[in-house]
Order: C-alpha cells, then sequence, then structure tokens
C-alpha cells in the first residue's frame, strides 16, 4: 500500500462546511465569526448561555518522555474524540495552536497525524486566524511602551538593568535570545541588553489561555510585571496604563477557534503554550465552551505527564476550577526500547530487553496520575507495524501490575474505528472512583512546592537553587507572591533537568537557576537545568522542505 503523509492525507478529505460542524457542536451562527468555510471564532457570550447546563467528562491525553522515535499524543487525542463518536458520544477536542518555530523547524505541525487529523492543517499549522500574531503585537507593543517611558523621562524610575519583559517573535531564532537595542544616539532610546522569547513561551500566551473572560484578561494584563526601579519595586502594565491597548489588540484572539476532525468531529483548537518552557495547555475558554457543548471533551497537555500534564493538574485546574474525569497516558513501544538504550535505527527489531528497561518510564507516569493525583488512567499504546505481540503483551502485563489497562491505538491508521477500544475503556473510567488532588498546596513556600513537584513527580532527590534563584526567591516572597503556584521550565527530553537522562533516572537534583514571577498569569516560573526560552533551527530545518505549487497548494507540511 502507498503511504501517504499527513498532508496529502488531509488535503484529500473533503471538509464540511463549519455553519454545519457548528450546528452539529450546538453552536448557533449568531455566535460564528466566520474564516471562509472551514474555520471561525466563537464568541465568549456562549458560556452565558449555556451556564446553566453541566459540564461535561473531562478527559486528559498526556504521554511519555518524548522521544525522536516519537509517542503520537495528538494524534491519540484527536482519535480518540472521533473514537467516542463513533460508540454514540456526543464528544469534541480541544487542542493547541501549532507554533511556526517547531513547524519549521524539527518538531514540525501540531494538528494530528494520519486518519486522527484537525483540518484545515495547513492553516492550523501556519497563520491560522491571527492570534498567534494578536499575542506578539500585545507583547511587542508593552516592550515599545515601556522603553518609551524611559526616553521620555522615566517617571517611575525603571531601572533600565532591571526590565524583566521581553521582546517575542514566533520563530525559532537563536540570534535574538540576547540582544543589545536602543543604539545609535539618543534620537533612538537608551541603550541596554534585551532578548527575545518564542511567543508561544510569552506571559501574554500564558494569560490568554488562563483567562476566564475579557475582564479577566484585561485585569491580567494589567497585573504583568515589567521590570523594577532603582530601589526595587515592581513595575506593572497598569503603571504604565498599558492594559487597555493591550486587550483592545488580543479580545479577538481570545475567542476559541472553531475547526473539524477529519472525521468532522468538532475541534476547538486555541491557545498555544510551551509546555517545557511555559504551562502548555490550550485555553481556558475553550475547555469551557467543550465542556458545556459535549459529554466528553478530550483534551491534550504539552510533551510528557512531568511537563503538560503536572501543569494541566497544578496551574490550570487550580485556576479554573476543573477536575479531569480520566487521563490517557500515550505510548510506543519504539520509544520505551529507545528509552532502553536502542538507538533510532534499531528500533523497528524486536528487544524484549531493551524495552523492559525503557518501561520504568512509562510506569513512573503511570504512578504519577493514579498516586500523586488520585486520577483513573489507561495506557494508550500507539501502534506501529513494527510491534510485536511479545512486546505489546510485556508492556499490557507490566501496567496491569499497577492496576492500569493497555490499550492498542490504531487511531493514526484507521482513525476513529481504531480507537473505539480506547473510547469504550475512557468511558468506563470516567464512572470510576476519583480522589482528585494537587501535587503541592497553595500555602506552601516556593520552594517546598518545588521540592514536591521535583521529588514526587520528576523523583529527584531534592532541589539546589543556584545563588541568583536564591536571591529571586527572596525577593519574590517578599513581595508577597509566596503563594502562586511554580511553572517549571525543563527539558522535555527526561524526568530530571538533564536531557541524555532517559528512562527513569534516580539519584538526582533539580537545579534551579532563575526564578521570576509572571504576576499577570498568575505563577511562579523556574528555569531549570540548560533550558532556553528562545529555540533554535536544527541543521536541516523543516522550512527547507516546504514549498507551493503555481496552484497554491502546499507540500512538505508534517
Amino acid at each position: 500500500m502507498e503511504h501517504k503523509s499527513d498532508i496529502d492525507i488531509a488535503q484529500a478529505t473533503p471538509m464540511e462546511d463549519i455553519r454545519r460542524i457548528a450546528a452539529d457542536a450546538g453552536v448557533g451562527e449568531e455566535y460564528l465569526e466566520l474564516y471562509g468555510n472551514h474555520k471561525a471564532k466563537v464568541d465568549y457570550r456562549i458560556l452565558e448561555a449555556h451556564k446553566d447546563r453541566p459540564n461535561g467528562k473531562l478527559i486528559l491525553v498526556t504521554a511519555i518522555t518524548p522521544t525522536p522515535a516519537g509517542e503520537g499524543k495528538t494524534t491519540t487525542t484527536v482519535g480518540l474524540a472521533d473514537g467516542l463518536r463513533l460508540i454514540g458520544k456526543k464528544a469534541m477536542v480541544a487542542l493547541r495552536e501549532p507554533s511556526l518555530g517547531p513547524v519549521f523547524g524539527v518538531k514540525g505541525g501540531a494538528a494530528g497525524g494520519g486518519y486522527a487529523q484537525v483540518v484545515p492543517m495547513e492553516d492550523i499549522n501556519l497563520h491560522f486566524t491571527g492570534d498567534m500574531h494578536a499575542i506578539g503585537a500585545a507583547n511587542n507593543l508593552l516592550a515599545a511602551m515601556v522603553d518609551n517611558h524611559i526616553y521620555q523621562g522615566n517617571r517611575l524610575g525603571l531601572d533600565p538593568r532591571k526590565i524583566t519583559w521581553r521582546r517575542c517573535v514566533d520563530m525559532n531564532d537563536r540570534q535574538l535570545r540576547f540582544v543589545v537595542d536602543g543604539l545609535g544616539g539618543k534620537v533612538n532610546g537608551t541603550p541596554r541588553e534585551d532578548g527575545y522569547d518564542i511567543t508561544v513561551a510569552s506571559e501574554i500566551m500564558a494569560i490568554l489561555c488562563l483567562s476566564r473572560d475579557l475582564k479577566d484578561l484585561k485585569a491580567r494584563l494589567s497585573a504583568i510585571t515589567v521590570g523594577y526601579t532603582y530601589d526595587d519595586k515592581p513595575v506593572t502594565a497598569g503603571d504604565l496604563n498599558a492594559q487597555g491597548a493591550l486587550t483592545a489588540l488580543l479580545k479577538d484572539a481570545l475567542k476559541p477557534n472553531l475547526v473539524q476532525t477529519l472525521e468532522h468531529t468538532p475541534a476547538f483548537v486555541h491557545g498555544g503554550p510551551f509546555a517545557n518552557i511555559a504551562h502548555g495547555c490550550n485555553s481556558i475558554m475553550a475547555t469551557r465552551m467543550g465542556l458545556k457543548l459535549s459529554d466528553y471533551l478530550v483534551t491534550e497537555a504539552g510533551f510528557g505527564g512531568d511537563l503538560g500534564a503536572e501543569k494541566f493538574l497544578d496551574i490550570k485546574c487550580r485556576m479554573a476550577g476543573l477536575t479531569p474525569d480520566a487521563v490517557v497516558i500515550v505510548a510506543t513501544v519504539r520509544a520505551l526500547k529507545h528509552h532502553g538504550g536502542v538507538a533510532k535505527a534499531d528500533l523497528n527489531a524486536e528487544n524484549l530487553p531493551a524495552l523492559e528497561k525503557g518501561l520504568p518510564n512509562l510506569l513512573q507516569h503511570v504512578e504519577n496520575i493514579t498516586r500523586v493525583y488520585g486520577l483513573p488512567a489507561v495506557v494508550a499504546i500507539n501502534a506501529f507495524p513494527t510491534d510485536t505481540r511479545a512486546e505489546l503483551d510485556l508492556v499490557e502485563a507490566r501496567c496491569k501490575e499497577l492496576g492500569v489497562n493497555a490499550v492498542l491505538s490504531e487511531v493514526w491508521a484507521q482513525g476513529g474505528q481504531g480507537g473505539r477500544k480506547l473510547a469504550e475503556e475512557v468511558v468506563r473510567l470516567c464512572e470510576a472512583e476519583k480522589d482528585f488532588r494537587f501535587c503541592y498546596s497553595s500555602d506552601e513556600s516556593i520552594t517546598e512546592k518545588l521540592r514536591a513537584i521535583a521529588t514526587k513527580v520528576y523523583r529527584a532527590e531534592d532541589v539546589e537553587l543556584l545563588p541568583s534563584a536564591l536571591k529571586q526567591l527572596a525577593q519574590l516572597e517578599a513581595l508577597g507572591y509566596g503563594g502562586l503556584p511554580v511553572c517549571v521550565a525543563k527539558t522535555q527530553y527526561s524526568f530530571s533537568d538533564d536531557p541524555k537522562l532517559l528512562g527513569a533516572p534516580r539519584g538526582f537534583k533539580l537545579t534551579v537557576r532563575n526564578l521570576k514571577v509572571s504576576s499577570g498569569a498568575g505563577f511562579i516560573v523556574a528555569l531549570t537545568g540548560e533550558i532556553m526560552t528562545m529555540p533554535g533551527l536544527p541543521r536541516v530545518p523543516a522550512a527547507e522542505k516546504i514549498d507551493v505549487d503555481a496552484e497554491g497548494k502546499i507540500s512538505g507540511l508534517f
């Protein structure tokens, strides 16, 4: 059988008019803002109209620690929603928007794969409805207002050496990590050290995703800390009177984007924070809409369960008052063998000893969900043709020892039909007892919260704060930010802060080099190891393979 690429499959599958998809989801045309025939924004007023409807079941999809072998978390999320519809359930899916950085870098897009995709995949992976641009514009307007304030006399006494607000661009560009700007004489501003983050790691992105409504959005924007005065007092966006303009730029971006899967399941794709350097979940607004409009809402959190799922549970659920009903943990036999030390070129061959050696990574993610957070879970084994029966049996047996079922998911090849068994298990789990709890309580100190995440979720021995982080810790607690949740920025490739430590490492310390407050988003960011807030492009960027023919048909996206 000829192998079709994701984009070939997506382009060959007819889409339905988005108005029909909206009607199927219970969204009247008075709430739709059309972007052509296959995309629309949904006005947040619909939440008020559905406020008395009980919420549907919330299903979180997460995964093992990612490897170059691939796990297929988004593909499983989409296929599960399609599978739920096939067994007669009213289901929707809620995903994040892809960032242009990975699309043109190494990871590719984030619209699913094979026969479990959201479409139009080219639009979703590129400019979509312009949300990323609006977020970047708001971020950079605030940066411009900060520097203009200093240029115009600096009434607030902002110390140019203590400005924490960085500019952003939605592209992997290591050249912009650290820059000096304001050069060329007095007329061109005040020279200072500056830098860029990728847009999806910006606090504006986090604020958009964590805001409950337009009023909450404006309040959060006003609370952003942009820097400190010469005597170390924080200066906010509200002090600069920037919140109104920022809200004006973001008022439409706050509205969730409605699209469809290849099987015409309604899908919200909204917000896109990275899970390694931000909180990694789609917007609260889209999640709340999906819960009001469906009986089962399937959503995902970025990267492995130690990153996206931890932040979904400890940050998003805490702020939004949400409780997941079931968790799906995606794994592949190939990825587990990679955790067991097998080179990428040799992953197709059966290797039970390596699989046994790599399984502790999956089992630690399972234990975290079931024992740390008290939630029912199922392992979805994303099927590859090279998986052997003996390998699949081994994974299933190890999961059963922890009281969790492992279900083969074949959604990449079969779409919703390949997700029926997973859907049936998820429906069963949604009725199971749960004892949801957070990893840490709000009244613990920042250090205690970091230690709880590090020891309970990562299984580190302890946390080590470098001198710079200790100084920042004292300042943040003195300013009253000690009660905020913690967002750990950490490599996605390991439970530890060292990307080379695969599997389920032990005997390490989590090294925190920097602490800063995202006072608008409402959490403390802890930078660990060598994590960067602006990625770089690989030796051969995916951008080199993307093209457009004379008819405007895009190729090379994946």
